[in-house]
């Protein structure tokens, strides 16, 4: 399944300044019913966003209206837990297309590559400029650069740059997942395949 470009995002962003979020925390277990990579956005962190009764709580940062955009910045050791590709695909769903953290674990990172979120590292300083630069004004605007690799916090015009598989990079760039790169290079494996054969 394709999914749109990633190339540079400039957004408002979602502070998350929590540790060790783990994936029951981002897609709680009893949620993993569906096999369709859809409507998982409505149950993002639903044990953090809403009461026992279903109404919000309004403590929680996505409950709050002057936070929104296509950034989440999430505290360290983000992704945790078990593999499942369903906290990938609510974050995914819920509109973020990309998060930034100081670490991801490694599963939950190419989980979110594999489907079209681009997972970016950065230093616990910088990361602590994001959220510094969140809270002064809520709307600041955070620009996530892949060709470049670059990250830069608008306002003051910091920037850090991050690593990134070279083949998931040209993925994202390009809106492949890994089938639809193997369908991209499909003469080329027929011609490798001839060649090997005779």
């Amino acid at each position: 399944m394709a999914y749109d470009k990633f190339t540079i995002i400039r957004s408002s962003a979602v502070p998350l300044p929590i540790e060790n979020v783990d994936t029951d925390q981002i897609i709680p277990a009893r949620f993993l019913k569906a096999t369709k990579r859809e409507g998982f956005g409505d149950n993002l962190f639903r044990d953090w966003r809403y009461n026992a009764d279903d109404t919000p709580k309004e403590d929680f940062v996505l409950n709050n209206p002057i936070y929104n955009g296509q950034i989440l910045v999430g505290g360290k050791n983000f992704g945790s837990g078990s593999s499942r590709e369903h906290a990938a695909w609510a974050i995914y769903d819920y509109g973020f297309r990309c998060v930034i953290s100081s670490f991801f674990a490694d599963i939950f990172k190419n989980n979110s590559m594999n489907i079209g979120i681009l997972p970016v590292t950065v230093s616990e300083g910088f990361l602590h400029k994001i959220f510094s630069a969140i809270e002064k004004d809520p709307q600041a605007q955070i620009e996530v650069d892949l060709p470049s690799q670059l990250v830069t916090i608008i306002s003051t015009n910091e920037k850090e740059s991050f690593d990134i598989n070279g083949y998931k990079k040209d993925n994202l760039i390009n809106g492949f997942d890994d089938i639809d790169f193997l369908r991209n290079i499909g003469d080329e494996i027929k011609q490798f395949e001839t060649k090997t054969t005779c």
